[in-house]
């Protein structure tokens, strides 16, 4: 029961009246109802998505709106009220709540990616690595290029910056494409799914309270070796199945790269003559993890003083990643011949597409805080303890399961966050263990990459694989990803 329903209880009359009658659809009482409930919101929320084609943050919303009235939640608890009133809205204070934390780190990352691909990191990071690996091990240096890049950019934006550099490995050595393209999206895949500032993990984190740095040691420690079995799979697979370097994707990505040149060069960015160096783009990229992680240990380390006091300023999340943009703008920008309007320019394009994230994510929050404030949340955490399955496992096959059905890592994520927060509320669980769920969340929703997923259909079409080729590389590819990262984090968690 929340802090809202005790006091207004202890302020009423004595009577046997049970909280939140002023739901509008309350359905049964108690807690057979509110299981019924939640899994009517979670069946009502798939259908929404899968069939009707809802978008992802129409249809939280409007899943949790009816999960609250329908487990007894009055209108104003859900909406507040236009009169002065000490009533809080549970839809307000949901969206705020994750939305404080999360926003200004995936803003800050998503410019600080943008720079990193528009001044040619990418590029340079990948042609250093194959120079230093040889021809023989290509496919392992663009694995690490994936791995490297992935940090601050988009799992998309990787993808459409780094397949020319794949098209022109494949095509050099004439083997399969598979060899060169499964490392580099295994390495993709991994940061997208594992570590800050990617929407993932950085939204549990904050719908579970878990410092970042936390996430980010526990993101390598499960990443790492889920990365390399798949790297694995990705040598023995691209020897059985032959792909040839799809040319018309050869011609579009070449004028594509024109047509950036060219709207570059009209917001006033001058491509520089001199490659960015490789220890820059290292810097940068690793800069705010090491700040994040030295103040998130540097409890651990030092009593109390000003010298702490410091470290955790600059390791700060939304203080490490400002310092890393601001590398990014002078090492890579003003230093290369940019102009402060370029910046600009560029920095403001990149935000266009997180919107759409920050909603969803947004409402994510919303979701949970129904759920902790309806009663739902409390039946689930009782009900799930009940049946005995560790909480890492059930917040990986709840994360699997609603990944498989409807497509979107986001929203399996957030979701799976909303209903496993009560379970760790109601232990006295470390955050080293609750970074490991979130672990074991972001492997589940990544497993099986299939036909409801973008991804799938945007690995098939850069590197001309058939649909039925991709469901037997990407999707396992991505299935060992989720198996291997989860067996790390549930075997890790058994320490901690």
């Amino acid at each position: 029961m929340s802090p809202f329903h005790t006091a207004v209880l202890a302020a009423a009359p004595a009577a046997e009246e049970p909280p939140h009658t002023g739901g509008l659809l309350t359905l049964i009482d108690g807690t057979a109802g509110l299981l019924t409930v939640a899994a009517l919101g979670i069946l009502l929320l798939l259908f929404l998505i899968i069939k009707v084609r809802l978008q992802p943050f129409v249809a939280l919303l409007a899943v949790s709106i009816v999960v609250g009235l329908s487990a007894g939640l009055s209108v104003t608890e859900l909406f507040g009220t236009v009169q002065k009133s000490d009533a809080v809205s549970v839809i307000e204070s949901g969206m705020g709540g994750i939305l404080g934390h999360v926003a200004i780190i995936i803003g800050l990352g998503t410019m600080l990616g943008a720079i990193l691909e528009v001044s040619g990191g990418a590029e340079v990071l990948a042609s250093r690595l194959l120079g230093l690996f040889g021809e023989k091990r290509a496919p392992l240096a663009m694995g690490l290029t994936g791995l490297i890049f992935g940090i601050p950019v988009f799992f998309d934006v990787g993808i459409f910056v780094l397949a020319p550099i794949v098209y022109a490995a494949a095509k050099r050595s004439g083997k399969s494409i598979l060899l060169y393209c499964l490392p580099l999206l295994a390495g993709l895949s991994m940061t997208h799914a594992f570590l800050p500032p990617h929407p993932g993990p950085v939204a549990a984190a904050g719908l579970l309270k878990v410092d970042l740095g936390w996430v980010i040691l526990m993101g390598i420690v499960c990443g790492i070796p889920a990365v390399l079995a798949a790297w694995v799979f990705s040598a023995w697979i691209g020897k059985r199945i032959f792909v040839p370097v799809p040319q018309d994707m050869v011609e579009a990505a070449d004028e594509a790269k024109a047509a950036v040149v060219a709207e570059q060069r009209a917001a006033g960015v001058q491509p520089s003559e001199k490659p960015v160096p490789l220890g820059t783009v290292f810097a940068i990229i690793g800069t705010p993890l090491l700040l994040i992680l030295l103040a998130t240990f540097s409890s651990i380390a030092f009593d109390p003083s000003t010298f702490r006091s410091v470290i955790e300023f600059f390791g700060s999340p939304f203080v490490a990643l400002t310092i890393a943009l601001l590398m990014a703008y002078y090492l890579l920008g003003i230093r290369r011949g940019w102009s402060r309007k370029s910046l600009e320019t560029v920095s403001t394009s990149s935000l266009k597409p997180v919107g759409n994230i920050l909603l969803v994510v947004g409402a994510g929050g919303i979701f949970g805080a129904v759920l902790k404030a309806s009663g739902v949340a409390k039946a689930l955490s009782d009900t799930f303890q009940d049946v005995g399955l560790p909480v890492i496992v059930l917040a990986y096959l709840l994360s699997l399961i609603l990944r498989v059905a409807q497509g979107s890592a986001t929203v399996a994520i957030v979701t799976t966050a909303g209903i496993v927060a009560p379970l760790l509320a109601e232990g006295d669980y470390s955050q080293a263990f609750v970074a490991l769920v979130i672990m074991a969340i972001s492997a589940g929703s990544i497993f099986a990459s299939h036909v409801n997923d973008g991804g799938f259909w945007m690995v098939a079409k850069y590197f001309g694989i058939s649909e039925r080729d991709t469901l037997k590389t990407w999707t396992v590819l991505e299935s060992v990803l989720s198996i291997a990262g989860f067996a790390v984090a549930a075997v890790v968690s058994l320490f901690v």
